[in-house]
Order: C-alpha cells, then sequence, then structure tokens
C-alpha cells in the first residue's frame, strides 16, 4: 500500500483546507478547539454548510446525493476538519443511512434520505435500555402489533443529543420465541408522538449530552418498519460496524495530539518547556507512534475489496485501539496542566462567561474532555465486548 498522497489527493486537501479557511467561523472553530458547549443552531449550521457544498454524506453514493469519496479523501477531511470544525453528527447520515440504503423499503429511502441530507430530521438512537447496553438482545422494550400500528411501551437510555431529536430509530422487541435475538425489529418513530418523555441525564463534566427516553403506549405506523419483523439484530449489527468505526475518531485523535503538543510548549517544569522533559515527550511520542499505526490501518481496511467481508472484527479493532488512544492523548493533556485540571467552572464552557478565571484559555477544555472520554471505551459496545467479537470471528475461540 502506498501510504503517499497522489497529486489529485493533495489537490483535494488543498481545497479542503480553502473550504474551512473560507466557510469555517473562529467563533465557531474557537468554541471546538477548547470545547466550549456547542448549541444546536451551532451543529445545524455547519451541517448545512457542508450540504451546500456537497460535502455532508461524504460516503453516499451519489444517487442519493452523496459525495461518494474515497477513504482516503475521507480520511483527509476528518484530519482537516477535525482542528476546529464540529462533528458530523453520525446518528442519521452515518448510523442509519446505510441501514435504509441496505435494508429500507423504496418509500422509506425516497422519504428519509433528504430529510437527513437537508436538516428536516435530527435522529437520534435508540438502543441501550437499563440492563441492556452491551448485551443488547436483553432489551425489553415491546412493540406489539395493533391493525397498521405498533405500540411500544418500554425505555431507551444514554440516547446521545435526544433533546434536540425529531426522531428516533430503535431496537424494540416483537418476539419472545427462539433466541433473544430473533425477537427484535429496528422500527423508525417521531419523537414528536404522544407518549414520549425525553429526560436529561447530566454527565460527570456537567454537561447534558444524553437522555432517558420513555414510551407509554406510543403509536408508530406500521410502515415505518425497517426490513422484515423480528430481523432486527441482522440491521442493528450491520449498523454498529459503522458506529464502530466513527468512534475511532483518528481525526479527533490527531487534533487532541496537536493541543497535547502546544500545552507541553507552554507548561514547564523544572523551568524549562514540558515538551523538552524526556519522560513526557517519550510518553507523547508513544501515543503519537499509536495513532499513525492506527491512520494507517484505519485507511488500509476501508481501501480493501475485503473489508466489507470482515467488518465486524475489523470495526471491533479500529473502536477498541482508537478509543483507548483518545483516553491516552486526554490522560496527557490533564498531566500537562497540572493543578488547572481539579474541578472546573461547567459554565465557564458556555458562550458569554465573564465569571473568574479558569486557568489560561488553552486549559479550559482538558477536564471536562478528559471525564467526558472516560465513556468512549464503554458506549458503542464496550471494549471487552469487543475483544470478544474478535476472538470469536478472528480466532474461533
Amino acid at each position: 500500500m502506498d501510504l503517499n498522497f497522489s497529486p489529485e489527493d493533495l489537490a483535494f486537501q488543498a481545497e479542503v483546507r480553502a473550504f474551512l479557511k473560507a466557510e469555517l467561523s473562529p467563533a465557531l472553530a474557537d468554541k471546538v478547539r477548547h470545547n466550549k458547549t456547542l448549541t444546536k443552531e451551532d451543529m445545524v449550521g455547519w451541517h448545512a454548510t457542508l450540504n451546500k457544498r456537497g460535502w455532508l454524506a461524504q460516503d453516499w453514493p451519489k444517487q442519493y446525493g452523496g459525495a461518494d469519496w474515497t477513504p482516503v479523501q475521507q480520511q483527509i477531511f476528518d484530519d482537516e476538519a477535525s482542528a476546529g470544525a464540529p462533528r458530523i453528527i453520525p446518528f442519521g447520515l452515518k448510523m442509519l443511512a446505510p441501514v435504509l440504503m441496505k435494508f429500507g423499503s423504496e418509500a422509506q429511502k425516497a422519504h428519509y434520505l433528504p430529510r437527513i441530507l437537508d436538516g428536516t430530521d435530527w435522529w437520534c438512537q435508540g438502543y441501550s435500555e437499563p440492563g441492556a447496553g452491551s448485551d443488547l438482545a436483553s432489551l425489553k422494550t415491546r412493540a406489539v402489533r395493533d391493525g397498521d400500528h405498533y405500540v411500544i411501551n418500554g425505555q431507551k437510555t444514554w440516547t446521545t443529543l435526544g433533546q434536540y431529536a425529531d426522531m428516533i430509530f430503535c431496537l424494540v422487541r416483537t418476539g419472545t420465541e427462539g433466541k433473544p435475538q430473533e425477537g427484535i425489529s429496528f422500527i423508525l418513530v417521531d419523537m414528536k408522538s404522544p407518549g414520549i418523555t425525553v429526560r436529561p441525564i447530566i454527565l460527570l463534566e456537567g454537561t447534558h449530552e444524553v437522555n432517558e427516553v420513555f414510551f407509554d403506549n406510543v403509536r408508530v405506523p406500521a410502515e415505518s418498519l425497517v426490513g422484515e419483523e423480528n430481523k432486527g439484530w441482522t440491521y442493528a449489527k450491520y449498523l454498529l460496524t459503522h458506529e464502530r468505526t466513527n468512534i475511532a475518531g483518528v481525526g479527533a485523535s490527531k487534533a487532541a495530539l496537536a493541543e497535547v503538543k502546544r500545552i507541553a510548549k507552554a507548561e514547564s517544569v523544572r523551568g524549562v518547556p514540558l515538551a523538552d522533559d524526556p519522560y513526557f515527550a517519550a510518553r507523547v511520542a508513544q501515543v503519537e507512534m499509536e495513532l499513525d499505526a492506527l491512520s494507517t490501518t484505519n485507511l488500509r481496511v476501508l481501501s480493501s475489496p475485503d473489508a466489507a467481508a470482515s467488518a465486524g472484527s475489523i470495526s471491533s479493532m479500529l473502536k477498541i485501539k482508537g478509543t483507548e488512544i483518545r483516553q491516552s492523548i486526554n490522560d496527557l493533556a490533564r498531566r500537562a496542566i497540572g493543578p488547572y485540571a481539579m474541578p472546573f467552572v461547567s459554565e465557564a464552557l458556555e458562550g458569554g462567561y465573564n465569571g473568574e478565571p479558569v486557568g489560561p484559555e488553552y486549559a479550559l477544555g482538558v477536564a471536562p474532555d478528559y471525564f467526558n472520554n472516560r465513556k468512549i471505551t464503554i458506549f458503542g459496545g464496550s471494549n471487552e465486548i469487543q475483544r470478544g467479537i474478535i476472538s470469536k470471528m478472528v480466532m474461533g475461540l
């Protein structure tokens, strides 16, 4: 595999850089770089900017309005944009859309895919439940057929950005015969439906990112079922390979490591820049080598014609290593800022904060980022579960 960019790739990289310079506002980039709270308008606005350029649905086929980028183009954009642009919210674009394209009806594709692109629908994911996280097959939310509707009762939890969502794609139990996986269906639900209640869960760093969602006799049209009844486990596994690859977050980790290097140049130990401390420099070098290897592996497997055949084990490998690297980078940043990693003022992350300074500006987002990213080795299927998947699929254990 040639790891050097082709002339076409270099031209595309220059195009991306010019686009970001022209279209990414300094105020929004500042919020992202310092881990300040992004509003729904910030995220929706960035999506609209990308969609106007035709760059929002980067891996969608052109027939559905996508850019149909190569894996190299996707990685170039991810590397460049992660340094200051908001992340692309993945639930509709990178998780639901591939499922609809492969398993959805023509009517579902025609209706929902354009609405994902133009921002009409903000999607969230209804998978995890109390007692059904990594062991997703034990979910208990029920959907009972009643004429031309399903009636849903139950609870979902850890629903990321559900407070903003117009729609939720859910795994629900529609059958009880056979193995637990055999009675699960995949259904699309309007969040404005009577009987839905959303309650916030406040995370360690004080932000409202995730939620509980309750369903009390929620009626959903039967045509909202994706694919066949009781076949949802197959669709869920297909979706999770996209989620886990996304969680690896190569571009975000590159941006975070670059920030650690900037902090190390500003902070000092024993009167010299922290970057010149041999022990700290060795730890940075170790993480950088691991990240370079992950980046190369990510690009190699995405470019391979055999990638789809082993997508489950590959996405599990990327998820494990990507999340561990990101947590290592967070820990380096926390150690680098010393006392500024102490408990922080959460209001300082909001726009317009005028209170007491909480340290140098570069330290502002370090503590909340560290605490928030404790979860990434757990969600999307815990890393322990991913190791089990690898053992079964690759080693046959």
